[in-house]
This record gives C-alpha cells, structure tokens and sequence, in this order.
C-alpha cells in the first residue's frame, strides 16, 4: 500500500473570522493524533493547551505543543480536534479519522467517508448505555427536585 493524502482545512473555531488553511494531508493510519507544521498553528493562532512527548516513526521522541481547538474539513465531514506541532507537512491520524468515521480505501489511496455509514459520520459507543428510570421514580424525582 502507497501513501494516501486527502485535501483538508484547518480552522480556528475561537476565531471563525480567520481565514482557514488548507492542505494535503499524509493520512497516517499507524498515527494517532492529527499533527500540523509550526506555521500552520501560527497562522491559525492556535493556543498551547499543553507540551506532550510523542514517538516518532523512527522511534524517537519529541516533546511538542498540543494546541487547539481546531475545526477539519474532510471529505465532506467535520469534526474537532487538537494538534500536535511536528513535522513540516500535516498528518491526518486516527483520532481525527475514526471521530468523522473515515477510511483509507487501499484501492485509490484516498480517504473517504466509511462505506457502511456513507451519508453521516457514525460511531461506536458501547460502553454507553441510556439510563431508563421507571415512571414511578420519574414522578417522585419531579417534584422534589426545584
């Protein structure tokens, strides 16, 4: 399998009359979180929340910026992320593609919106579970709580 890119921008939702970044991101399924050039983070004026240590390919490690918050625009799907300030191109990781429910297709080399969930992003959340409180407890819990 070659190396997949997808067009993405880049938006500072704290200052949504910013102009957006766009780019070529290298789509990173062995990479966990979405990574962005120093410029990037300073054009966006994005905000350090914190300094992380990550592993790099080579297995290095690096102490980096964690910045955010940022909006990304994939494929035709959204979602919120933070950065990580390495490299000098962006790389799209896995958080960012499983919370917009997006997939590398092997065949083409390009990140895609899931098959089995084609018109909006789905996600697994199997730990949750809807709380169900009988209609009795519901009455009792009305008039008490003010």
């Amino acid at each position: 399998m070659g190396l997949a890119y997808a067009r993405v921008k880049l938006a500072n939702p704290k200052l949504p009359k910013l102009a957006p970044v766009e780019a070529d991101a290298l789509a990173d399924t062995g990479s966990v979180h979405l990574c962005i050039p120093e410029h990037v983070a300073i054009q966006l004026k994005l905000e350090e929340l914190e300094r992380r240590e990550a592993t790099l390919a080579d297995g290095s490690r690096r102490v980096a910026s964690y910045v955010g918050p940022l909006t990304i625009f994939v494929a035709n799907r959204s979602g919120f992320a933070g950065a990580m300030v390495l490299g000098d191109q962006v790389l799209l990781g896995v958080i960012a593609m499983e919370d917009m429910d997006l997939v590398v297709d092997p065949k083409t080399q390009q990140v895609i919106p899931n098959p089995a969930n084609p018109n909006i992003a789905g996600s697994i959340a199997m730990g949750a579970r809807e709380r169900k409180v009988p209609n009795s407890a519901r009455a009792n819990t009305s008039s008490t709580e003010k």
